[in-house]
């Protein structure tokens, strides 16, 4: 299947390496993988794993010690930082764990936001920003601020936003880490679904791997190697299942501690 599908990312013999005093920390160690697009793609892992590491050198926000990150054709570790800023711009949507939403600003204000700084007129923003709210869900919520909506609500304007400038590849980074279990479910099947409506290109890091398994692929890693790459045991018009609420709290405790 994948053969007939176009590489999106490529990233090839990737290495990551701090100096701690006089040692080598190996934050990534010699990373390789192909990501094609429209795919939903986990990368999961313990704290540190390497796993935001890789989400960042993704993302053109750090720059490899020692080999290649190829998007859209591009080789990120060659672009300046003007360079790679303008590449984030034109191709690249993020959605964040802690919705980074503007509180004094509405539904549709912060999804045009982006467009702002483009330049693209307010009544064409807003039209947009509005499109993209119905799709997340959010129609009868335009006007309300982002200090008024739950936290379900502000993951879906953060989602509606990322998918306002039509980006070629979404990053989400723990994009359910601060949702309830329901919610999280909720989310998890938004995303998916805009992945397969949108023919967008998904990658999300997380350290849970029940929410990983919702992924078309898994990227498994550990001390900065992917050990392991599988594919998702999940269906199609599978429904994201609720997890169980003592596993969540677990999973809170553990991310509190990482942090």
């Amino acid at each position: 299947m994948q053969e007939n599908r176009k590489p999106i990312i490529q990233v090839k013999n990737l290495y990551k390496i701090y100096k701690v005093g006089t040692n080598k920390v190996y934050a990534l160690n010699g990373v390789d993988f192909t990501i094609y697009k429209g795919e939903f793609c986990a990368i999961v892992g313990p704290s540190g794993s390497g796993k935001s590491t890789l989400l960042n050198m993704l993302a053109g926000l750090e720059k490899p010690s020692k080999g290649e990150v190829v998007i859209v054709g591009k080789h990120l570790e060659k672009m300046t930082e003007n360079q790679l800023v303008g590449f984030r711009r034109e191709h690249v949507g993020f959605i964040f764990q802690s919705y980074n939403l503007i509180k004094t600003l509405n539904a549709v204000e912060n999804v045009a936001l982006p467009l702002s700084f483009r330049g693209v007129p307010k009544k064409v923003r807003n039209e947009k920003a509005k499109k993209y709210l119905k799709l997340v869900g959010l129609e009868k919520q335009m006007k309300h601020m982002a200090n008024a909506m739950s936290g379900g609500q502000q993951q879906r304007v953060g989602i509606a936003r990322a998918l306002v400038l039509n980006p070629k590849i979404i990053f989400a980074d723990e994009p359910t880490g601060n949702l309830d279990s329901r919610t999280t479910m909720e989310v998890l099947a938004l995303m998916r679904r805009i992945v397969r409506e949108q023919n967008q290109t998904l990658i999300m890091v997380t350290h849970d791997n029940h929410l990983a398994s919702y992924a078309d692929r898994q990227f498994h890693i550990v001390d900065g190697k992917i050990y392991k790459i599988e594919e998702g045991h999940h269906r199609e018009d599978e429904e994201p299942q609720e997890i169980n609420d003592s596993r969540l709290e677990g999973a809170a405790e553990h991310v509190k501690k990482d942090a």
